[in-house]
């Protein structure tokens, strides 16, 4: 406050109430097709059917406990524990153990931790499973205070900052989930995400990185992961609306981790400051690697430098400064781990 461009956020705003009208004439339109009985008969019919779809899933993981430790880049601990019950068909999801609530803005909400979760069910459970609450009808899940669930203050003031929580310590909840269920090494882990402005802009934008290797397949370049699900701007529109020039858009090559299937390469994105701005980055996997499984490495790290006259200096996973023109930001994003051992030169 002040906005430094209301008509960008007007736009915004348009755009959220065009979107919303749309579902509204979609759902009128299927009323207008039968009777209000049977309508509700079939949305119930959808979350019986992805219920009964996650119950058929829990009978496939016996009844042993499975257990999955991660971290943050400040090593920040993420637990969780998968106890499957076949008496009842149900699923307890406990993260008991993780982190208490963090002072630097990277914690997360039950709604994030929960909307988390019912993307890995989506991914695990054999089928298409309708997007509804229905997935989570067989699952009891635990959210202890702290980092995943920080108690609200009695003013703003005195309340736990929810910064990164929906960004970056959610795609680490992924990671601990697939790791707890075996199926999967871990991605990127990260949004890389990326501020810039001044008093007349801002500017966002999120880089892709490396996917993690399964049993089936060496995992995918250069692409968002899991609960990163945004798209990066064209260097056309980059360049023409922004005081910055693009030098380089390229896959990391070599950075994903080896093994029976590799894991995928990160990517490089070199872009030069054309007027004095203010950069800030909030980023992980930087002193952390995305975990390989059976046997397969962990893939790279990521990095970021500026480039200062010459002068190169990494910079912290969480930053804010101040930027010149001709400085250079270099990105490199995380690897994805591969799975199972590299055996080809054995």
């Amino acid at each position: 406050y002040p906005s430094r461009n209301a008509d960008e956020n007007m736009a915004d705003i348009a755009a959220a109430e065009a979107a919303g009208q749309a579902g509204a004439n979609r759902i009128q339109t299927l009323a207008g097709l039968m009777t209000k009985t049977r309508l509700t008969q079939l949305l119930k019919q959808l979350l019986h059917v992805a219920g009964e779809a996650t119950a058929a899933w829990i009978e496939t993981l016996g009844t042993a406990p499975r257990n999955f430790e991660d971290s943050l880049d400040d090593g920040t601990p993420i637990r969780v524990s998968l106890q499957p019950d076949q008496s009842t068909g149900r699923l307890r999801i406990d993260f008991a153990g993780t982190g208490p609530v963090h002072a630097n803005g990277f914690n997360a909400t039950p709604s994030i931790v929960t909307a988390a979760v019912l993307y890995v069910l989506r991914c695990v459970v054999p089928g298409e499973l309708p997007l509804c609450d229905g997935v989570l009808k067989r699952i009891e899940l635990i959210i202890p205070d702290g980092l995943l669930s920080p108690p609200a203050g009695s003013t703003p003031e005195t309340s736990p900052a929810v910064v990164a929580g929906n960004v970056e310590t959610s795609n680490r909840v992924v990671d601990v989930l697939l790791g707890a269920l075996d199926v999967a090494a871990a991605s990127q882990g990260t949004m890389n995400n990326l501020l810039l402005g001044d008093s007349t802009f801002g500017y966002y934008e999120t880089i892709g990185g490396g996917a993690g290797a399964t049993a089936n397949a060496s995992g995918a370049d250069a692409v968002h992961t899991h609960m990163t699900n945004t798209r990066i701007t064209d260097p056309e529109i980059l360049e023409s609306r922004l005081p910055v020039r693009l030098w380089r858009f390229a896959i990391r090559r070599g950075s994903g981790g080896a093994g029976q299937n590799r894991g995928g390469d990160g990517m490089i994105r070199e872009m030069e400051f054309l007027r004095p701005l203010t950069l800030s980055l909030i980023t992980s996997r930087r002193t952390t690697r995305a975990y390989g499984m059976h046997g397969g490495e962990p893939g790279q790290p990521g990095r970021q430098t500026l480039v200062h006259q010459s002068q190169r200096t990494e910079l912290p996973f969480a930053t804010s400064q101040d930027v010149e023109a001709g400085d250079r930001l270099i990105m490199e994003t995380p690897g994805g781990g591969g799975f199972g051992q590299d055996t080809s030169d054995k």
